[in-house]
């Protein structure tokens, strides 16, 4: 175990993010976020989150829902492995907010802006920006020009920053680097610069947890690691697959490539099918 808590695990996740205490840490990160579009003093931590309904979900989705004084509904989640439809799934959360500020009776449709912030411990190059951060809203097509301002997608694709801390240009940068690296630093830098990050610091140091406390954060890290086991081994069995699959079509190539010439020097078709391994059909087609 580090000294610091990893803040991909569910309970790291939602001890830096989603404790009333410690709220000032998600508003200083949301106000580095959002720089020069919005400033928020204070929030307010809903009930309901929106996880997942599968005991799966809920063991790789963490999320935090709340509610800005400036009135914004704002989703941050943390996602540690890729899935199928993970842009699917950041659309249906950000409007699934949007919906339940539906009123009953009388009711003129207005409604405060949703924005879903998703940390990801992966990237979606096929879909998303190759950068650490792609913004996402509702636009026309052709021109651009916004459509409405109450839906928005923030997409924070962490394995694309890899700068230094000497190298972090703002407090977003310094923030992002601070729990990118959190689990494996032996002290936190940037606390002369904040008060955030010494705070951070604090809270984050596995030597001040209750004991109650290092029994749940023991529990999730292993959840956190049992899915990072799973990940990689995937990926190194996706190789060797791969790999395996590559030398088979070489090899087959390689047996074609024989076949014809043998075939155009008057090799016998049977001799050359017992040569190469080639059935009698393949030979005849080249």
């Amino acid at each position: 175990m580090g000294k610091y808590i990893s803040p991909f695990t569910d309970w790291g996740f939602k001890k830096i993010f989603g404790q009333e205490a410690n709220k000032d840490i998600l508003i200083f990160f949301l106000n580095e976020l959002l720089r020069g579009e919005h400033h928020i003093t204070d929030l307010t931590f809903l009930d309901k989150e929106n996880v997942g309904d599968r005991e799966e979900d809920r063991s790789l989705i963490y999320d935090v829902y709340c509610l800005t004084d400036t009135g914004e509904h704002i989703i941050v989640e943390m996602q540690n492995r890729s899935q199928a439809y993970f842009v699917d799934r950041s659309l249906l959360y950000v409007c699934k907010s949007l919906v339940s500020q539906a009123k009953k009776g009388d009711w003129n449709y207005q409604l405060t802006a949703v924005y879903g912030v998703f940390f990801m411990n992966f990237t979606l190059a096929n879909k998303l920006e190759e950068r650490l951060r792609t913004d996402m809203i509702l636009a026309s097509r052709s021109t651009h020009r916004q459509l409405s301002d109450k839906m928005r997608w923030i997409f924070l694709q962490l394995p694309y920053f890899k700068k230094l801390p000497e190298e972090c240009d703002n407090d977003f940068e310094r923030l992002i680097y601070v729990l990118q690296k959190m689990e494996v630093l032996e002290k936190l830098p940037f606390q002369k610069r904040n008060f955030i990050f010494e705070k951070l610091a604090k809270i984050a140091d596995v030597r001040k947890l209750t004991e109650q406390e290092k029994l749940e954060y023991d529990e999730s890290l292993k959840r956190y690691r049992d899915t990072v086991n799973v990940m990689n081994y995937q990926r190194v069995e996706g190789r060797a697959e791969g790999r395996a699959e590559g030398r088979a079509e070489g090899r087959a190539e390689a047996a074609l490539q024989i076949a014809a010439k043998l075939k155009s020097a008057g090799v016998p078709i049977a001799t050359i099918a017992a040569s190469t391994g080639l059935s009698v059909s393949e030979i005849e087609k080249l």
